[in-house]
């Protein structure tokens, strides 16, 4: 059953949510040079995480449809990986949390990086999708260690 929510006070609500996709060194290099087939893997992949954070009650059974204030991704390329850190930050001003709002847009970026690059890279690896901040609401502030 869905959780009635109705009665919970409005408050201000946040959510920041972090991901990785690894691959191959010559697969980032492309992305960083705009050298892909398909396009700005980056911007694209950021215009697909905020259309996934709108669309999460769609997608996850239960999941209340909320009216987002703020929708941000921050994807960064990182050599180390090498691959590239998605970082998903939400808000809402509402009765119930955005948490799965913010994990889902870091997931879809992360598959839209794949499918982007999956004809050059099959090997990709998505990983370490986690909610790192929470706030708002009766449970408090939750920050991952």
């Amino acid at each position: 059953h869905m959780v009635n929510v109705g009665e919970k006070p409005i408050t201000n609500r946040r959510a920041i949510a972090c991901g990785e996709i690894t691959m191959q060194p010559e697969t980032l290099a492309m992305i960083s040079d705009g050298t892909t087939e398909k396009g700005d893997v980056l911007q694209v992949a950021r215009l697909a995480g905020i259309m996934g954070a709108k669309q999460t009650a769609a997608l996850i059974p239960l999941c209340h449809p909320l009216g987002l204030d703020y929708v941000a991704l921050d994807l960064v390329t990182d050599t180390s990986l090498p691959g590239i850190r998605i970082t998903a930050t939400c808000t809402v001003t509402g009765r119930t949390g955005i948490e799965m709002e913010a994990m889902t847009a870091t997931t879809v970026a992360a598959l839209t990086i794949y499918d982007m690059c999956k004809a050059v890279d099959r090997q990709m690896v998505i990983t370490n999708i986690r909610l790192t901040h929470k706030s708002g609401g009766k449970s408090g502030v939750f920050n991952a260690s």
